[in-house]
């Protein structure tokens, strides 16, 4: 609350994720058979951090992390894993290649060695651009192998680095003071070295050396991590094991619907199906059911999908045909109905046009006796169908399906509905002159030809021309 009120000045603070346990590097060195250690991150350190540390060898070598403090990591192991730095060659000229290993931790405090790559000097004239960066150091001053894994400890240590340390969009150098000697830039000019120089004759150019670094490949192994070939197995088996609870909860769906099937339809027997199945098709489907209801629950209780799939297919043969004649003797009384109100309404039209009804007479009568004769197909199409369904018994076979009493209603709105809804075509009646416009006509004009022989009165007050005659003003 503080912070958010006006009132009250508050210092600002930052919170920074810190690296719980020390974590350091081990490696091993090509001169002597002996292990240079660093620690690369202490406890407490800033998290996410990266460092860039330095190597020079001339094969591949191999780097191994682990917590520095055993007893204070709460974990039976206290390694991390080992890194392989691979494709690490000797320069051309058999010196030691320099190498940069960028370590890192990340925001959830895991260690890794992120990236390594090789530096490889470019020799170039001085013509060229200078866009590449350049190495200063000379062959003389590079480390021989005796001394190299020195210069890595004192490079990475925390007194002296020249390891490159960055964060998350920031990266800061803690290099201490070189104590080498100050290069010629920053020298102070010596008056009698310049006159011997300039007795000289001027050296002849040195090429300046560029270099380029290589991206080498790292070879992980953790230590708390999964072989790829343990890893792929791990996935494969959870695939099966997927697929496996994928096919038993659609046998499981399967055999579920069979004895919904068998419950449901049985009690629709025995109520709204009754009167739409034969006595002997009634008892014998009746039998089925109850068969399959023991069958589900004794040999059929553990069998594959699709044997339930069949199960039900069989059924379905048998209950099908019941449920068809059920749902067109609900179906078909409405549509029957409103079919012949279809008809009604286009045969009472159809007859006021014949009696010259002011509200259809716009109709052309070619028009109409289609209306007349799809009205007349379709009324004795209808009374043919009702005669055969009446000859019919309800547990048999409707003669006439709901889909051709709607296909037939469709076919009587296509052919009547455009005849009959035809809009009365506009009449345009004449336009009326309005006399009030005739008389302002007739005013402007006599003010026309007022306004010929006369002229208007003056502004500011000025009189009127001709009153001008008639005014008289005493002068003094």
């Amino acid at each position: 609350c503080a912070i958010l009120s006006p009132a009250f000045k508050v210092r600002e603070f930052s919170v920074t994720d810190a690296t719980p346990f020390p974590i350091s590097l081990l490696w091993n060195t090509e001169a002597e058979d002996t292990e240079g250690v660093h620690e690369v991150f202490s406890r407490n350190h800033a998290a996410p951090f990266s460092k860039v540390l330095t190597f020079y060898r001339k094969g591949p070598f191999e780097l191994e992390a682990f917590y520095s403090d055993p007893n204070g990591v709460p974990y039976p192991e206290s390694k991390i894993g080992k890194y392989v730095i691979q494709n690490v060659a000797a320069q051309k000229d058999g010196e030691k290649s320099k190498v940069k290993v960028k370590v890192r931790v990340n925001t959830h405090g895991i260690f890794s060695v992120s990236t390594a790559s090789m530096v490889e000097p470019v020799k170039s004239e001085e013509s060229e651009d200078v866009g590449v960066e350049t190495e200063v150091e000379s062959q003389d001053q590079r480390p021989t192998e005796n001394t190299s894994d020195k210069n890595i400890q004192q490079e990475n240590s925390e007194a002296g680095t020249q390891s490159q340390v960055q964060t998350d969009g920031q990266q800061t150098s803690q290099s201490p003071p070189s104590s080498e000697p100050p290069s010629e830039e920053n020298k102070i000019p010596d008056v009698k070295t310049n006159e011997k120089k300039g007795d000289q004759p001027p050296e002849a150019k040195k090429p300046k050396i560029k270099v380029k670094n290589v991206e080498l490949p790292i070879e992980a192994n953790l230590v708390w991590q999964l072989g790829k070939d343990l890893l792929n197995m791990y996935i494969e088996t959870e695939g099966k094991m997927i697929m496996q609870d994928k096919l038993e909860k659609e046998r499981n769906e399967a055999k579920n619907a069979v004895e919904e099937y068998v419950y449901e339809f049985r009690d629709k027997l025995s109520g709204p199906y009754e009167k739409f199945v034969c006595e002997k098709d009634l008892q014998g489907f009746s039998a089925l059911l109850t068969e399959t209801e023991g069958w589900l629950y004794e040999e059929g209780e553990d069998e594959a999908k699709q044997v339930y799939v069949d199960k039900l297919e069989d059924l379905k043969k048998l209950g099908t045909p019941i449920e068809m004649r059920y749902q067109e003797a609900e179906e078909r009384p409405k549509l029957l109905e409103e079919l012949g109100h279809r008809l009604q309404y286009y045969a009472t039209i159809a007859g006021e046009f014949r009696n010259k009804d002011e509200k259809y007479i716009h109709i052309d009568e070619m028009e109409m006796m289609k209306v007349e004769k799809c009205v007349s197909e379709v009324v004795e199409w209808m009374n043919n169908a009702v005669s055969a369904q009446a000859k019919k018994s309800l547990d048999q076979d409707p003669a006439v399906h709901s889909s051709e009493i709607k296909a037939k209603l469709q076919e009587l709105n296509n052919v009547c509905e455009p005849v009959v809804t035809q809009p009365k075509p506009k009449v345009d009646s004449p336009k009326e002159e309005n006399p009030l416009n005739e008389r302002s006509d007739y005013k402007t004009e006599d003010m026309g030809e007022d306004d010929k022989n006369s002229e208007m009165p003056q502004q500011n007050g000025e009189c009127h021309p001709s009153d001008q005659n008639t005014i008289s003003m005493d002068l003094d």
